[in-house]
């Protein structure tokens, strides 16, 4: 699995230290161990899981702003995990309303020594942290309009919402607020065919 890793990072023009590469097949082992009775994914085989669960997270790493992340609707842990061991130097909050999910997740920071990274069992519209988050990450949430009513008040100011896609959702854009801006980033994730956006979102500042 390792060398499959190494080239579908080497086609994506990901550069990753042993390291973290090593911590990234560590995350993929405890996905597909704990699969067996958490029902996390119904992605399993290896080389999927690479493309659709490790690079499609990773292609997001340019569009984070700040230093403090939340990762709603975390499940698995992605996209949160895989961009924690990309960047150890930030912090994130990973939020999952499915006790089962959190307990998994919390395992898999502990295994990993991943010290910056929380796992927390919580609605996102009952989560009421001390600080806001500078960009706050959904890849499986719902729609937009869900998305922006249920973690809006979880930003910081100047705060942005990345929401992971995969076609364009023209009537999901449609339906958002006035008060949220918009803009449409295409992913490509190179060695597997995968239509993937990014959907930048902001409150429209005074």
């Amino acid at each position: 699995m390792k060398s499959q890793l190494k080239n579908a990072l080497h086609d994506n023009q990901l550069q990753l230290t042993d390291e973290k590469i090593d911590k990234l097949i560590r995350y993929l082992e405890l996905i597909r161990s704990w699969n067996r009775v958490f029902n996390l994914t119904s992605i399993t085989d290896p080389r999927e899981m690479i493309y659709l669960h490790l690079i499609d997270s990773l292609q997001v790493a340019p569009y984070l702003q700040g230093q403090h992340y939340l990762d709603v609707g975390s499940g698995a842990g992605l996209p949160g995990i895989p961009l924690a061991i990309l960047n150890p130097q930030h912090t994130w909050v990973l939020v999952d309303k499915n006790s089962k999910k959190t307990r998994f997740l919390t395992q898999v920071i502990a295994e990993l020594a991943l010290p910056q990274v929380k796992a927390i069992h919580s609605r996102s519209e009952d989560f009421a942290p001390s600080q806001g988050f500078d960009s706050i990450l959904s890849r499986a949430f719902g729609t937009l309009k869900e998305l922006v009513d249920t973690t809006t008040h979880l930003l910081a100011p100047n705060g942005q919402i990345l929401a992971m896609k995969g076609k364009v959702p023209k009537e999901e854009l449609a339906a958002l607020p006035e008060n949220i801006t918009s803009e449409i980033v295409r992913l490509v994730v190179n060695g597997w065919d995968i239509e993937r956006h990014l959907i930048i979102l902001k409150p429209k500042r005074n």
